[in-house]
């Protein structure tokens, strides 16, 4: 599985309908608005490469607002919770 952040800066007055959308992205688990340079934030889960870039590209960065984005690609996740059973991508 591959684990993924996206950070994007978004429009001020569209920010609530953006993070909405993205959670209709299917590969969105979790959506964070928060301080700082960035407005949202995304946590990606997909099972390749290919798929993340379909997923940013044409699923995050389509919604209208969205100014910007720096994606980061998770090399280990750690977690008390079994993430794999927990999202179960079939």
């Amino acid at each position: 599985m591959v684990n993924a952040i996206v950070l994007m800066k978004v429009e001020p007055a569209r920010i609530n309908e953006v993070a909405q959308k993205l959670l209709d992205v299917q590969a969105v688990h979790e959506v964070f608005s928060v301080a700082g340079r960035w407005d949202l934030v995304a946590i990606v889960r997909v099972r390749e490469h290919e798929a993340l870039a379909e997923t940013v590209t044409s699923g995050c960065l389509a919604i209208p607002g969205v100014q910007r984005s720096e994606t980061m690609i998770a090399f280990k996740a750690l977690s008390r919770h079994d993430l794999e059973r927990l999202f179960d991508l079939d």
